[in-house]
């Protein structure tokens, strides 16, 4: 795409995620733009499309995102590192939810999902499925090496996620992303992580 097409994309986000897409207006997106409405045609159908192009870039981002978390795993399958634990919330937190691109795909499922069926199921798969799929292998694994004593793999990931997402909530999807509102989450979620594997008699390599 060309920078024109870009910047329609960065833009439109920018809005979507502040006022929800149907707050939004063509009209708003090229006066952000500097460009005549009529020549918004030229990079996209409508308004639509640019949603579309959006979550687009956004699922693959995630499925990019999500396999790599998924190789640590296989890496870690027969040999457990120093820090792998550390490794895999690095991954989640800092290259998804407070990733710019993602927090703001995010915030504006997070609008969307409630008259929008498609969005719903885009945010269901990304925010809770995904995610708890990839924690429950975490845990059958840290189970299968004895690291942990044997529990419900399912059980762990969603008690273990579960403030994790809170936490998300209040830091990352409630207001600005700054330097401020992240090092807030980092700070509650890694505290969080520690205590948690205390409580569960683990081991944590922060």
């Amino acid at each position: 795409m060309n920078a024109t097409n870009e910047r329609i994309l960065s833009v439109s986000l920018d809005l979507f995620s502040e006022k929800g897409y149907s707050a939004v207006s063509i009209r708003d997106i090229c006066k952000q733009v500097q460009i005549k409405e009529s020549s918004v045609y030229y990079h996209f159908k409508n308004k639509q499309a640019i949603f579309d192009e959006l979550i687009s870039r956004f699922q693959k981002y995630a499925e990019s995102m999500m396999k790599k978390l998924e190789s640590v795993l296989n890496e870690q399958n027969n040999h457990l590192g120093d820090n792998f634990y550390m490794s895999v919330c690095d991954n989640f937190f800092e290259n998804y939810l407070m990733d710019e691109f993602c927090n703001k795909v995010i915030r504006l499922l997070l609008i969307e999902q409630f008259h929008n069926a498609e969005a719903k199921k885009v945010y269901d798969y990304w925010i809770f499925t995904k995610p708890l799929n990839i924690q429950s292998e975490v845990f059958e694994m840290l189970i299968r090496m004895g690291i942990l004593c044997k529990a419900d793999g399912k059980y762990l990931a969603i008690k273990y996620y579960a403030p994790i997402f809170f936490f998300a909530q209040k830091w990352l999807f409630s207001g600005k992303l700054n330097d401020e509102t992240k090092n807030g989450f980092r700070t509650d979620a890694y505290q969080y992580i520690q205590s948690f594997f205390a409580e569960i008699g683990g081991a944590y390599n922060g």
